[in-house]
């Protein structure tokens, strides 16, 4: 009962509760509703009261920017006013110059148009004077021709002869004169061309070989060698001749012992053998050992170490004349020419000076250098072995050139050097030339005196042949004959011919080394005495 009692009273009291909690909530709602109506009208009203201000200031602000632009758009007017009346003063002044230069321009054509027309009327004036004065010049003319034919005829009927008669003499005498005038001005031309031509020809030859220097041997087929005592002979010759007969079969070369104190002669036409033989020889006379077991062992040891000198000379001899790219065996043949001499020229030497000269020249000239200075140096290529192939030394040369592929050019200049072929190339005729002036330039060559004096005498004989000459030297040693001829026989016009068939006669008849000035002297003397 209690316990029902009580869980009705917990019921009621949930309930009353509930009722109370819904009646609080109601309250709270309404106090609240009531709250947010007076705070939103407020905040309404607020907002209404901003919004009337902003509306307010952008009413001024707008104002205030139009009366702004209003302001800016009354300047830029203003400042365009200006301007345009500026420009528009500007134009009225330019149209106001022009139309004054304008006024200006037509008083000077105006001007200008009076002196023409008055230059015009001074130029007609003038064009009737000129016509009067060839009226009368015209006039003075026919009064000269009348003249001239009255002289004439009177020139005529004096020297009875006719005017074409005498028209004929005049010419001849002036034609003549004129030939004379002609073969002066001919032989002026000649005699500075030739003056001209040899100072260029000097210029360029000094210029090839200011740089060239060579040493120059007489042509010899005998070595000397010098011995220590007069004993030494003995030791040499050997017991029976054993010794000398084992040098000569080693060598190749004559062993000659006379009687010439302290020295043996080597004679033999292979200069190569002739230098081991003498090498050979002075080392026995040091090593004091001379037998023939010895000398064959000293002498193949000689041949060794002449055939490396060889290879070195030629070596050396190219590296100097700038050559490259040259076969090994035609440079030892090359090294061999230095012990080779011709005409008392050492031909390895020469063969070098060849070949600056060569170059230099072709390079004055403006021709292939390379190949001129190559053709040089091998151009007596021949002479190296000449005394062991048959043939002359530009055929053997030639031969060993195309054996070891040398370039055409350069076979053709070896071939050409001696004209046994024409030359058909500039550097073949360049190193021709290279060639005589080496091969002839004082000191090069040396002749026996025998020879010397023989060539002197013919080339005398040779001018004391031809009819009119009197007396005839040769002078210079060789390189003049001065010819004096008799003046009555011999005329001015004559003796320069006689010149000229003196020197073709030489060229025929003589060889010599460079050039023979041949002076043709005609002299009249005229002598009285006062008493």
């Amino acid at each position: 009962m209690n316990i029902v009692n009580l869980s009705l009273l917990c019921s009621v009291s949930v309930s009353v509760t509930v009722i109370l909690s819904i009646v609080m909530l109601a309250v709270g709602a309404g106090a609240g509703f009531g709250v947010y109506t007076v705070v939103s009208k407020k905040k309404t009203d607020l907002a209404k009261n901003n919004a009337n201000k902003l509306l307010q200031d952008a009413y001024a602000q707008a104002e205030k920017i139009k009366k702004e632009q209003v302001e800016q758009t009354n300047k830029e007017i203003s400042l365009l006013k200006s301007t345009f009346e500026q420009e528009n003063k500007e134009r009225r002044e330019e149209s106001k110059r022009n139309e004054e230069r304008l006024f200006a321009r037509e008083e000077l054509l105006t001007k200008r148009e009076t002196a023409l027309d008055k230059k015009l009327e001074e130029l007609e004036q003038s064009k009737e004077r000129v016509h009067n004065q060839i009226e009368a010049l015209n006039s003075k003319e026919n009064a000269l021709d009348e003249l001239q034919e009255s002289i004439v005829k009177e020139l005529e009927k004096v020297s009875g002869m006719s005017k074409e008669e005498a028209k004929g003499v005049i010419i001849d005498r002036y034609t003549e004169e004129a030939k004379i005038d002609a073969v002066k001005i001919a032989k002026e031309i000649e005699d500075k061309a030739r003056e001209e031509a040899e100072k260029k020809a000097k210029n360029i030859i000094t210029l090839a070989i200011q740089k060239c220097a060579a040493d120059h041997t007489s042509e010899v087929t005998t070595s000397v060698v010098t011995l220590p005592s007069e004993e030494m002979k003995g030791r040499i010759i050997g017991r029976e001749g054993r010794n000398i007969r084992a040098l000569e079969a080693a060598t190749g070369i004559d062993f000659i012992v006379d009687d010439t104190p302290e020295a043996i002669t080597l004679s033999g036409f292979d200069p190569v053998r002739r230098e081991v033989a003498r090498i050979a020889l002075e080392k026995l006379i040091l090593d004091g050992r001379i037998h023939p077991a010895r000398i064959e062992e000293l002498v193949q040891k000689v041949q060794r170490d002449v055939e490396e000198t060889i290879k070195e000379a030629g070596e050396n001899a190219c590296f100097d004349a700038d050559i490259h790219n040259i076969h090994p065996e035609i440079v030892k043949v090359i090294g061999r020419l230095k012990y080779r001499t011709s005409y008392g020229q050492n031909v390895l030497n020469h063969s070098l000076e060849v070949s600056y000269i060569a170059g230099m020249l072709a390079a004055e000239v403006g021709a292939n250098e390379k190949v001129a200075r190559r053709a040089g140096m091998l151009h007596d290529l021949g002479k190296a072995v000449d005394h062991e192939v048959e043939g002359t030394h530009v055929s053997i040369g030639v031969e060993l050139a195309r054996k070891y592929k040398e370039s055409e050019a350069v076979i053709h200049c070896i071939e050409a050097h001696h004209n046994d072929i024409e030359p058909k190339t500039l550097e073949a005729v360049i190193v021709q030339a290279a060639d005589a002036i080496s091969s002839a330039r004082p000191g090069a060559r040396r002749e026996s005196i025998e020879n010397y004096i023989k060539r002197l005498q013919e080339l005398e004989s040779i001018a004391n042949a031809h009819t009119g000459v009197d007396k005839t030297y040769a002078i210079q040693a060789g390189r003049e004959i001065r010819v004096m001829v008799k003046p009555e026989q011999i005329s001015d016009d004559e003796a320069q011919v006689l010149a000229h068939d003196i020197a073709k006669e030489i060229e025929a008849k003589l060889e010599y080394p460079g050039h023979i000035k041949v002076n043709v002297i005609r002299e009249s003397r005229f002598s009285d005495t006062a008493k």
